[in-house]
């Protein structure tokens, strides 16, 4: 499978199909990212540079096109690093939730919550609960619509800025990453 994944890229010229595609296969299960870096690694240069590139955010954890817009705005926000996709616990072992991104120093979750997947009952109800949950632990969250990601980066940023000193204004609250 990683190898069908990799040639497939290595003939697309769109890095978002590349990095959906790439997505798809680690999120289904089909591959790993170690799987697919492995493939990369042995097919040469030609054709490699978009796949590769498609690959950095997904190495980090992102899981999807919008995480990995996400991941860049991150990382071009200058906030310090954090974690993709990581369960968060209460004090008494609780599975809280597993924020699209985390940062463990002040407790800070950024969700990208996209129509698709949270309009219909059961998303929006599992959506709803998930935030009471954050609040009931005194998590700072900050919700963001993909379409944001590229049509307001700037926007975002400054949302992102501003929750990210909310959670450090106040007391961490005694959650944790999964050990």
């Amino acid at each position: 499978m990683p190898r069908a994944v990799i040639d497939a890229a290595r003939r697309l010229t769109d890095e978002d199909e590349i990095q959906a595609m790439m997505a798809e296969s680690v999120q289904r299960r089909f591959c790993t990212t170690a799987m697919l870096t492995h493939e990369l690694d042995q097919a040469g240069r030609t054709g490699t540079a978009l796949p590769r590139r498609a690959l950095t955010p997904l190495l980090a954890g992102a899981r999807s096109v919008a995480e990995a817009d996400a991941w860049r705005l991150w990382r071009r926000s200058g906030l310090p690093p954090g974690h993709w996709n990581v369960p968060i616990f209460d004090a008494n072992g609780n599975h809280i939730a597993t924020p699209d991104f985390w940062c463990d120093e002040c407790a800070f979750a950024w969700e990208i919550d996209s129509y698709r997947h949270h309009a219909d009952l059961d998303g929006h109800r599992a959506t709803v609960a998930r935030n009471a949950r954050y609040v009931a632990a005194g998590i700072v969250v900050l919700q963001t619509l993909p379409s944001r990601l590229r049509a307001e980066p700037e926007r975002v940023e400054r949302e992102l800025k501003a929750a990210f000193r909310t959670a450090q204004a106040r007391p961490r609250p005694n959650v944790r990453l999964a050990a």
